[in-house]
């Protein structure tokens, strides 16, 4: 059933819907919805940062673990 349906069957009419956008983000303020911006951007630089620094780990205990012949 289409959304514009089922909104006339519930009895909400057009006027009563915005979109999103227009909503301001399900009643954020401009200010909040920029912080959220700004934290979702800082979340995904640091979860890159933590899996270049496991990857780092993970190669460096592998080579750590290897047996290496002894002075010569």
């Amino acid at each position: 059933m289409p959304v514009a349906d089922l909104i006339r069957q519930v009895g909400i009419f057009g006027t009563d819907v915005l979109p999103l956008e227009e909503a301001g983000t399900w009643g954020c303020s401009p200010d909040q919805v920029r912080e959220l911006k700004q934290l979702q951007e800082e979340n995904g630089r640091l979860k890159k940062l933590v899996a270049e620094l496991s990857l780092d780990k993970a190669i460096l205990q592998d080579v750590a673990s290897k047996k290496w012949p002894g002075p010569r």
